[in-house]
């Protein structure tokens, strides 16, 4: 019975998978995005995770216990280095796994697994229209004070753009097309200077 055994030993003896987990920790701090196969990056994230929460903390036993996990020097340089300052704030769950399409000679699941915080491609946009979409009750009162502009000079431009809105729908098409652009002057200013004959 296997009851109670809740680790992938992935069809390899145990110094083996030490080594092959502590090879892709090290790649994965290199790197910041490596491609295997879907089990693989399961196993990885629950092997990486605590290293890099290790991280945060940067004392000389901290540092001694991720080497004797990883057993590469500029690995270890890197994760105390640069990146324990961008997860810094981060409570956990410092990586992603994606999933990729299958593996054409063997047919394996394959994935990729990087770090959240140097993902350049996606997540990004997403974050700030979050922030966005935060509903609260009472709503009233936070729509006024967001929709009322700062000064009288703010104000006025936008009333400003609101008759000439209303000027424009009312105005009937053919008298828009009837009028060349050159006589009717766009704008204060343009009119001045015509009657000034410049």
């Amino acid at each position: 019975m296997r009851h109670g055994k809740k680790n992938n030993h992935l069809g390899r003896t145990t110094s083996h998978r030490k080594a092959m987990l502590a090879n892709m920790a090290t790649s994965l701090i290199l790197h910041k995005r490596i491609t295997t196969t879907l089990a693989k990056a399961k196993v990885l994230r629950g092997y990486v995770e605590p290293l890099l929460t290790k991280s945060k903390d940067d004392t000389t036993h901290s540092r001694r216990t991720v080497f004797s996990y990883l057993q590469d020097k500029d690995a270890v340089t890197i994760l105390f280095r640069e990146i324990a300052e961008k997860i810094a704030t981060r409570p956990g769950g410092y990586t992603r796994i994606v999933k990729l399409e299958n593996r054409l000679g063997d047919n394996a699941e394959m994935a990729i697994i990087e770090l959240v915080d140097y993902n350049t491609v996606y997540g990004v946009d997403t974050a700030a229209a979050a922030k966005k979409s935060t509903r609260r009750r009472g709503g009233s009162t936070a729509k006024a004070k967001t929709a009322a502009p700062a000064t009288k000079e703010a104000a006025a431009p936008v009333e400003e753009a609101k008759v000439v809105e209303e000027e424009v729908k009312a105005a009937p098409v053919a008298e828009a097309t009837e009028t060349p652009a050159a006589e009717a002057p766009a704008t204060p200013e343009a009119e001045e200077n015509a009657e000034k004959g410049e």
